[in-house]
């Protein structure tokens, strides 16, 4: 975790608090270490912009890793329906595989 880098995110979010990318950069700064902190951030996003495909994999993952597996199945299926709607491909595919790796785990 940088802090330098998580300060600069945080200015850019308080000038362009409608930009879904510095949200989902400081999400990604805490994603390792404080895991609680991004799924705050990532859930934020789903609400205020939910047609951000990144957010999907990494929020589903946060929620299967703290066992939450109705919440990261449905984050899943709603991720790849969305990629399939903006017809991008390789989110698509990432979107599959992980939530194929879910499925097999989980059952």
């Amino acid at each position: 975790m940088n802090e330098d880098r998580i300060s600069l995110l945080k200015k850019f979010i308080e000038e362009e608090p409608h930009n879904p990318f510095n949200r989902y950069a400081l999400a990604m700064e805490y994603y390792k270490t404080e895991p609680a902190t991004a799924l705050g951030l990532l859930e934020q996003l789903l609400i205020e912009h939910p047609d951000y495909l990144p957010t999907y994999y990494k929020a589903a993952h946060l929620y299967w890793e703290i066992n939450n597996w109705e919440l990261a199945e449905k984050t899943f299926l709603t991720g790849l329906e969305l990629a399939a709607q903006q017809n991008d491909q390789k989110a698509l595919l990432e979107l599959r595989s992980a939530h194929l790796n879910f499925r097999f785990a989980v059952d």
